[in-house]
Formats: structure tokens, sequence, C-alpha cells
């Protein structure tokens, strides 16, 4: 039985490469076919950098595209890698803009920039990130995450991100897991070394976040703030002007009181606040019954208080930080579970409230 070489050349070529999500065509990186009348098959793909780090995955994706036609017996991928200028053209039809400009989340960006803030640390801002940006992306949407609490950066941890990001010349290739792209400085420190930086650094940080890591205009960026109102929170407002707030809290009234001053801050550089998520809210014990072990109403009255709606309470369960030590999110860990079902209602919550319309930088029409 002949092998249609088209057929094969059109399989291979629809593969996506899985760090830039275009097809190898589309890339020009199936440089050589060779098929065989006994129905073997030698490929040679051009890699981006030498040393890809998802080159096994690259061979398997190739592999079974080429057997899905009929009459390949077999399979063998080699790799090569790309000129410098073949390279830097690759970088510049995909990003379609110069490096060092900020293009996500402006004008003619389909994506919604979210930021998660909180008053103060320890009311679990990080994992509300984590499990929102796993739950938008079961939702079917393309989804990155920012984590731009430089002081206390656990995102990639949480997530279970085994790899730092890959480099293209000066662009930067998030590394994705369970459907989120993630960038955060956990990349680029060594575990023993101290973050002690002062307001231009961490502004350069955030920019370099935004302006050298190819997004790909996801739907939905989320930037895990550092609590407070201080200088990153100041950049990210000049950087991404139509940024959304989520504001975060438990059901503790001092938790409650410290997370509306980051709610003024949001509505003070005029981001719109989505409303409010209470983290925490209860614990169910083995007998059914919900105990508040912090408190009640905290996200009610928040809430209230900002004249927003309270999108999600969500429950303590030990899967929520059993998943995080192990790289789980509980979206992944216990899927279906109390947490998980609070996470996806969230989601829903998002996806459903449309941004604001601003027919005018200093003008809003709600």
């Amino acid at each position: 039985m002949s092998v249609d070489v088209e057929a094969v050349r059109s399989a291979i070529g629809k593969v996506e490469d899985p760090e830039i999500h275009r097809s190898l065509a589309e890339l020009n990186m199936l440089r050589e076919l060779d098929v065989r009348p006994d129905g073997s098959v030698r490929v040679l793909v051009a890699l981006t950098i030498p040393g890809c780090p998802l080159k096994d995955k690259l061979t398997h994706d190739v592999t079974a595209a080429a057997r899905s036609v009929p009459g390949v017996t077999s399979v063998d991928v080699a790799f090569t890698s790309m000129t410098d200028e073949e390279r830097a053209q690759l970088v510049a039809d995909v990003r379609g803009a110069p490096t060092r400009q900020i293009t996500i989340g402006g004008a003619g960006s389909k994506t919604r920039v979210i930021a998660i803030s909180s008053g103060k640390g320890g009311v679990g801002k990080s994992s509300v990130t984590a499990n929102l940006g796993v739950s938008l992306a079961r939702l079917g949407k393309t989804v990155g995450i920012i984590d731009a609490d430089v002081w206390g950066f656990s995102i990639p941890k949480m997530l279970g991100v085994d790899r730092a990001p890959t480099v293209i010349d000066e662009t930067l290739l998030p590394p994705e897991v369970h459907g989120v792209r993630v960038m955060s400085m956990d990349y680029f420190v060594r575990p023993d070394q101290a973050v002690i930086w002062r307001g231009p650094m961490l502004h350069k940080a955030l920019e370099q976040f935004l302006a050298d890591v190819h997004w790909d205009d996801p739907d939905y960026l989320l930037i895990d703030m550092p609590p407070g109102t201080g200088d990153i929170a100041i950049s990210m407002s000049q950087f991404l002007p139509r940024a959304q707030a989520i504001v975060v809290t438990t059901p503790q009234v001092t938790a409650q009181r410290v997370a509306k001053r980051a709610g003024l801050m949001a509505r003070k550089v005029n981001q719109e606040i989505l409303g409010v998520v209470e983290n925490m809210s209860w614990f169910t014990g083995n007998d059914g019954v919900r105990y508040p072990l912090f408190g009640e109403g905290g996200g009610a009255v928040l809430a209230d208080e900002l004249d927003v709606d309270l999108l999600a309470q969500i429950p303590l369960v030990p899967a929520l930080r059993e998943g995080a030590d192990r790289g789980q999110p509980v979206t992944i860990a216990d899927p279906g579970g109390e947490a998980a079902t609070a996470f996806e209602r969230l989601a829903a919550e998002v996806e459903a409230r449309k941004p604001r319309v601003r027919t005018h930088p200093e003008l809003v029409v709600r």
C-alpha cells in the first residue's frame, strides 16, 4: 500500500509547537520529509533553540500525526535548530509588534486583565489566582498568570511548573501547565536568595513580564498581586489601565477592613472592581456541619462597602493546602469537591461579567 506523501506532510504540518501554539507549517519548522515505499517516514524538524525542553512532546505529537495516515509503518523524528536569522524572523512574525512594547490588555487586545488583590497576606490570594486560572482554562479559555508578588512568589509551586521559560532572542515563552501559562520571579531567583528590591527595580520587572513575554493574546491574564497598595499596584495601573480587579478577603473582620484599602486603590486608579471573593469561608466537618473557623460575614460586608457583588465563597478544605504543596491545585486534585465547585462557579461569574465600556480615558460608562 503506497503512502500519500502530501497527506503525511499535511498531518505533520498541523502539529502545534507546544510553546508557541502555532502549527509547524505556519512556523516553517518542518524542514525535510522522506516517505519510503515500505511506509517508513523520516521527518526533520527545526527547533527554535537547541535543547528545546519540550522536544519529547514534539516527537510524540509528530509521530502520532504521521501514524494517523494509512500505510505509515514507522516514524523517525530528527531535529535541527533554526539559524539566528530564522529565529529573529519567527519572533517578529509571531509577536507582530516590536519587542519592549506592551500590547497585552491594550486597545484592540481581546485579553481581559484581572488583578487578584488583597489588603494583607495570608488570605489565600495566590490559591484563588491559581485555581481561578485552571477553572477558566477548563471553560475553554486561554489563560496566563503573572506572579507579581515579587517577594512572596508561589504560583509556579502551586501549579506544579517544573521548568523555566524558554528564551528566544529577547523573548520569553512562559511554561504552561493545566492549560495556564505562568511567569514568575521564581524562575530567576535561587531558593537561598532574598529579593530586596525597591520601586524602580519592581517597576522594571513587571514591565519585562508584560513586554518581553510572548503571551499570544490570551483570553485572560490574571495578575497575582502582592498584598497592599505599594509600588507594584501603582506600576500595574500605569502599564494596564484597562485592568479589572477582584478583591480577596476572609470572613474575619480585621482582614475585611484591610482588604477594603485594596479595593479603594483599584477604584482610585479607575479600575473596575469585578467583585469580592471570600476565602476560607467555612470548614465542613465529617458530620456535614459547616464551621465558620474565621468568623462570618466579612466578604459580604466588604462587597457592600465597595458596592460590588460577592462573587464566591471558597470553603477551607485540606485538599486545597495539600494540592498546593504537591503542585496540584484543588481544581485538579479534587475535581467535583466542595472547593473545586466553588472555583468553577467563580470562573463562570467572571466570564459572565464583561468589562465595562470605555468611551474616553476619563469617562466610564457602566
